[in-house]
This record gives structure tokens, C-alpha cells and sequence, in this order.
């Protein structure tokens, strides 16, 4: 069994269960790992995969003004250019 692909399943499984509106993290995706998560999430050209609803522990966006509008668009509350994790975030299993 290649663990790699598991992994990446996985972070694709958990980011495909955040909600609209909602947000979760590099981090909660792949605990320990953020990096893995974003550079699977970079590669995944799956339409069903919410990639916009990822952000950094921070709430910074790693895609800007792109990722920005499509989350205004599902009313996620921003605070400037971060989206406001208090409000936001939610966690993955």
C-alpha cells in the first residue's frame, strides 16, 4: 500500500467536509504535516475538492484576491484580507 496516496486521500476526504461558509487549516488537514496538505491540495484538479475554504492557522489566504472573493461569495466572515477564525473555523475529522 503506498501511505502517501492514503495520506493524500485523506487530506482530500477532510477538505471535502468542510462546509460552506466554513474554514478549516493546512494543518487540520494533515496534522503535523501542513506543507503535505497544501502541496496535494496544489496538484488536485478534482472539481469536488473546496480547496478556497483552506487557509493558513492565521487566517491569511494562500491564493489572495482569488480564493478571497470565492469565500466572500459563501458569506465566510473576513476581517481585511484574513477570514475571521473565531467565526469561521471549523474542525475536521
Amino acid at each position: 500500500m503506498d501511505l502517501s496516496a492514503e495520506r493524500a486521500r485523506e487530506v482530500l476526504r477532510r477538505a471535502r467536509s468542510v462546509p460552506p461558509g466554513r474554514v478549516t487549516t493546512y494543518g487540520d488537514l494533515s496534522p503535523g504535516a501542513p506543507r503535505f496538505a497544501g502541496a496535494v491540495l496544489y496538484a488536485c484538479d478534482q472539481p469536488d475538492v473546496p480547496w478556497q475554504r483552506i487557509v493558513r492557522a492565521d487566517g491569511s489566504l494562500a491564493k489572495g484576491e482569488r480564493q478571497r472573493r470565492l469565500l466572500a461569495a459563501e458569506e465566510v466572515p473576513l476581517d481585511g484580507g484574513r477570514v475571521d477564525m473565531r467565526a469561521a473555523w471549523i474542525a475536521v475529522e
